[in-house]
């Protein structure tokens, strides 16, 4: 039987490490899918913000199936601004995984002032350790 998830090459081809997030005044066990630098910082709204942002800060992952450059593309903001993408050559699994309906939560992991947009900012890419069930 198909995971319906598609989590098992993500859990057992990569280390696993369990991660407790803050999720709506209870903590709540998730499991790090994936640390990633942030593509595309230098062409949105990154720059305006730089200097609010902090390690720790949630970020919101948004599915576009309909971007004209890639179908399993998912954008990135932070506080409503939209701060770049997952990589394209990281996104196929996360994305498979949003599209399944599992809410995964993600965070702001390393900030460094660079010339080089691919260092600036890192996050991870987490997902709750038990799905969420119906009616929660």
């Amino acid at each position: 039987m198909r995971n319906p998830l598609g989590l098992s090459a993500l859990l057992f081809g990569c280390l696993i490490y369990i991660w407790p997030v803050p999720a709506c005044s209870e903590t709540q066990a998730h499991i790090l899918l994936q640390d990633s630098p942030l593509a595309g910082f230098r062409y949105h709204q990154g720059r305006a913000v730089w200097n609010e942002m902090k390690v720790g800060d949630e970020l919101a992952l948004v599915r576009e199936p309909d971007n004209p450059y890639d179908a399993k593309a998912i954008r990135v903001d932070w506080r409503g601004q939209k701060l770049g993408y997952v990589p394209r050559r990281e996104n196929a699994d996360i994305a498979r995984i949003m599209d399944n309906g599992t809410r995964l939560v993600a965070r702001i992991s390393r900030l460094l002032d660079s010339r080089d947009p691919w260092q600036r900012v890192r996050f991870e890419i987490l997902a709750p350790l038990e799905p969420d069930s119906p009616g929660k």
